[in-house]
């Protein structure tokens, strides 16, 4: 095992069916007794994406637009399987890092609500079929997983990534047409912003030196790149069904989805999560370096 990923463990594989560990955890994990594998379905329609809006989609045939909504609705899924996964081993690394035993028994707890997260998001993906990621959003996680600065980690994973966290599962709980995953979603909600609550807290208790405001200001300019650059896993998905796309291609797309509306509304939320007290050097300075507006189709390729 690539020993960098110890802790996020997006590569852990599962254990087979049959074997008696998974048992015992099916056993301890709360009113999952009825819990199946699900189909893989279209949870999110093409408006939901907005390629309603987008005419290479639009001039698709039917099997085509379906490729490429279950691409696009895989890409959400496995993000959030991935997101859990990590999870798990964060708050994991985080009772080891308590400084109080209240500290370490709400992280023991949050351990417990992402492996229960976890299990619960799995039941949409074939396990087989998800043992590593390339997406670059997540392996920026990773790399801030592993982190041994607990300020980078509260800041950037709790303050903002689970604040960010409620705002996308809100969203996918709203329009997600099929009610059992949307109903799934809508129960995270409330763990999450107690996870959100509590890294909000103990950042808003801490001296940030040189040394972190420096990491967290890098760390978060990589992720609001990738924000304003809109949503270039749409790209590949077209791409991987309608085959090559030109530069100018890609811009039509990312014009005909309005992507610098859309990424704009998401750097606002962004921003509003990084307001609080002991973070306003680090909010400034992305101000002052343009962090927060969105960029023109015509950059993001």
């Amino acid at each position: 095992m690539d020993l960098k990923y110890n802790i996020v463990g997006f590569d852990l594989p599962h254990t087979d069916s049959d074997n008696r560990l998974r048992r015992i955890l099916t056993a301890a994990l709360p009113n999952q007794s009825n819990y199946v594998n699900y189909p893989q379905l279209n949870y999110w329609d093409a408006e939901f994406f907005n390629l309603h809006k987008v005419k290479i989609f639009q001039q698709s045939n039917i099997n085509e637009q379906s490729t490429i909504l279950e691409l696009t609705n895989r890409t959400l899924l496995e993000e959030s399987y991935f997101i859990e996964k990590a999870g798990v081993g964060y708050m994991a690394k985080m009772v080891l890092l308590a400084e109080t035993v209240e500290e370490r028994m709400l992280y023991g707890l949050f351990t417990a609500d992402e492996a229960t997260h976890l299990h619960q998001i799995s039941h949409f993906l074939p396990e087989m079929e998800v043992t590593s990621t390339n997406d670059p959003f997540l392996r920026l996680l990773s790399e801030v997983v592993e982190s041994a600065d607990k300020t980078v980690l509260l800041f950037v994973l709790q303050v903002v990534l689970e604040g960010w966290g409620l705002s996308h599962y809100r969203r996918l709980a709203k329009e997600c047409r099929y009610p059992v995953l949307a109903e799934l979603f809508s129960s995270f909600l409330q763990s999450e912003s107690r996870h959100h609550a509590t890294g909000t807290t103990l950042f808003n208790q801490i001296n940030v030196s040189a040394f972190s405001q420096t990491t967290i200001l890098d760390v978060l300019a990589q992720f609001l790149f990738m924000v304003q650059v809109g949503p270039q896993s749409l790209l590949v998905a077209i791409e991987q069904v309608k085959g090559h796309l030109t530069r100018s291609q890609k811009i039509k797309i990312l014009e005909e989805l309005d992507t610098q509306t859309h990424s704009g509304t998401r750097l606002q939320i962004l921003r509003s999560l990084m307001g609080i007290k002991s973070a306003q050097s680090i909010l400034q300075i992305l101000e002052e370096r343009g962090a927060f507006q969105p960029l023109p189709a015509h950059q993001c390729v």
